[in-house]
């Protein structure tokens, strides 16, 4: 089975990437939602964020404030290597039960939708991998335009996120979604029909 990787920086499009190829029959792991469910109450991450974070932590509603805990990682580096390293084991743990359950059903390739695919080593763990790009000033544009965002936090999300040249020169396919929802389609069909060529093979 094959295992495909994609990744793309913020706001270059790769939400509506895996959403594209969900669309095409590619069964597709999305490691926010496993962290979603991760810091939902009772969550296999939520007493030791809420342990360790305690200002995110809604004693009255027993649940994680989201936007506490990003405040707090944002402001604190530290904090935020502390929380990664609470959450990428739990989140591999769910790429792997995934990769597992759609191998024994049979399928020839599934998708990891990993945000930080490069930063955490994971392009070791897929057989290819895709990067969604887009040109800077479209990318500020859609990041600016998120409730909250501000040019600051937009530059220091960007400052720990890999440079996306890099990201694209370690790539096996680059897409681009700055030409629009068609050429975005276009770019991952063709992606995906030479994945199957190799996978039947």
């Amino acid at each position: 089975m094959w295992v495909l990787g994609l990744t793309g920086s913020i706001g270059m499009g790769k939400s509506t990437a895996a959403s594209m190829l969900r669309r095409m029959g590619v069964f597709t792991h999305e490691s926010d939602h496993a962290v979603h469910q991760a810091l939902a109450p009772g969550g296999s991450a939520f007493e030791e964020v809420a342990v360790t974070f305690p200002d995110a932590w809604n004693k009255k509603t027993h649940t994680i404030n989201r936007q506490i805990l990003g405040k707090i990682i944002f402001e604190n580096p530290g904090a935020r290597q502390e929380l990664e390293k609470i959450l990428h084991p739990v989140v591999r743990q769910a790429q792997e039960k995934f990769i597992r359950h759609h191998h024994r059903l049979g399928q020839k390739h599934v998708c990891l939708d990993i945000p930080l695919l490069f930063e955490t080593g994971a392009e070791n763990r897929v057989d290819a991998v895709i990067v969604v790009t887009a040109p800077f000033d479209i990318q500020r544009r859609r990041v600016l335009a998120r409730p909250g965002m501000t040019e600051d936090k937009f530059l220091a999300i960007l400052n720990a996120q890999m440079p996306d040249a890099e990201k694209q020169a370690r790539a096996d396919f680059v897409v681009s979604s700055g030409l629009g929802y068609a050429h975005l389609y276009h770019s991952l069909h063709q992606v995906i029909q030479m994945i199957k060529g190799m996978a039947y093979a």
